[in-house]
């Protein structure tokens, strides 16, 4: 029998957001405001009719999934918006119970060298707004008096798997034009190059809390593979690895993430109990690859960023939420970590995101609790292992309570 737990409890226990990103996840009237201010032009300018136009409950295709990008990266260009949209998420995660974030932006796509605009002071305006959020929560009587635990964050920056020459960000396009005489992956692959070698300096330079390295866009076509090097780069580093894998892809760009690019967590990973989406021909006995692969990732305790609403926005052909991984997932012994991926594109929040899935598969409170520990202890913490733990144990027993005051027991 499926457990059963109210939206209150569900809002009250402690959550972390590992797999968030900022450029998805505006305020609807927050991204009118900027746009606005920034004479941005926009669809419309009602909540409503972003929501009808734009940021709808369902879509089609990836496309369409994708289009509200090209309104929420122009407004972030401005670092006062930008500044402003990491406040609000901020915000809006503490008061739905979200206690830990990582969020996760390409810079570049933000970036206009020619206005000023470089990846320092990108990431100064992302970090301001999140601090700012972060020490507001802190300081209040709940957190202060050790009622409830602190909200902390962290930054993973995300190279992008390909660009065009025109028309992604100022800063593509500016750096198809200074390297005219290279091939389009050579660009795209140098552009990760610097973007890994900036964060590692900004980190040990300023202390600025950026804690991982992701990459995003188009699997097919762009596999991992061929970020080995900037992977390594990040390894030799000690900046932690999450890649986006097994989103529309098959099962081998989860294993190429694992073995090329040392990830030590998978973005989405909904391909991986998908053996039909395999293409390697060299994998002829399909299940059993697939079978292996889980059993390895699941003895690493290798956590996979659950992303369910927008799973099935981008992949209609799921259908019903049942008919989603996540139970084999669950089924096998996966450590999973319930997220939101785009909180604005997908009208989501990580309480909705507990409701789907708790609504849906059978979690017992034991199992649950395991869900909610992986979000603080498989979480890239910008602070020492030591540190981690310590929060990580605070937030555990801040769940106990919570349980007990809604009378769930194991």
């Amino acid at each position: 029998m499926t457990t059963s737990y109210s939206p209150e409890f569900i809002r009250a226990m402690p959550k972390a957001d590992l797999h968030l990103h900022l450029d998805g996840s505006l305020r609807p009237s927050g991204l009118i405001e900027m746009a606005k201010r920034s004479n941005i032009e926009l669809p419309s300018y009602s909540v409503e009719g972003l929501r009808e136009l734009v940021f709808k409950d369902n879509y089609q295709n990836l496309g369409e999934y994708l289009n509200g990008f090209q309104y929420t990266c122009a407004v972030l260009r401005d670092l006062e918006n930008l500044e402003q949209a990491a406040y609000e998420l901020g915000i809006d995660n503490q008061e739905e119970g979200v206690n830990y974030i990582e969020v996760r932006f390409a810079p570049q796509l933000l970036m206009d060298p020619s206005a000023g605009v470089d990846f320092d002071r990108v990431m100064h305006a992302t970090n301001n707004g999140l601090k700012r959020a972060k020490d507001e929560y802190n300081s209040s009587k709940a957190v202060q008096q050790g009622d409830k635990p602190e909200f902390e964050y962290g930054l993973i920056n995300c190279a992008m798997r390909m660009f065009g020459k025109k028309g992604f960000s100022p800063y593509y396009t500016q750096l198809f034009q200074l390297m005219r005489e290279s091939e389009s992956k050579q660009v795209i692959k140098t552009a990760a190059m610097e973007l890994v070698r900036a964060s590692v300096r900004l980190r040990d330079e300023e202390g600025m809390p950026i804690v991982g390295l992701d990459i995003a866009g188009q699997e097919m076509g762009y596999p991992a593979h061929e970020f080995k090097e900037v992977y390594e780069y990040a390894h030799q580093n000690f900046l932690l690895k999450t890649v986006h894998a097994g989103e529309a892809y098959g099962a081998e760009s989860i294993f190429e993430a694992l073995t090329q690019c040392y990830a030590d967590r998978l973005g989405h990973g909904y391909s991986l109990f998908s053996p039909d989406m395999i293409e390697d021909q060299s994998i002829t006995d399909k299940q059993g690859y697939t079978e292996r692969l889980a059993s390895f990732i699941a003895d690493r305790r290798i956590a996979v960023e659950v992303c369910l609403t927008s799973n099935m926005q981008t992949n209609p052909s799921i259908g019903s939420i049942k008919n989603h991984n996540f139970g084999k997932m669950l089924d096998h012994r996966l450590a999973t970590v319930i997220c939101t991926d785009n909180r604005l594109v997908s009208n989501t929040t990580v309480s909705k995101e507990y409701e789907l899935a708790l609504n849906n598969f059978d979690v017992p409170l034991k199992r649950l609790k395991d869900m909610v520990a992986y979000g603080f202890k498989k979480n890239f913490f910008p602070g020492n292992y030591v540190e981690k733990r310590e929060y990580a144990k605070r937030t555990l027993n801040y769940f106990d309570r919570v349980a007990m005051a809604y009378n769930l027991t194991d």
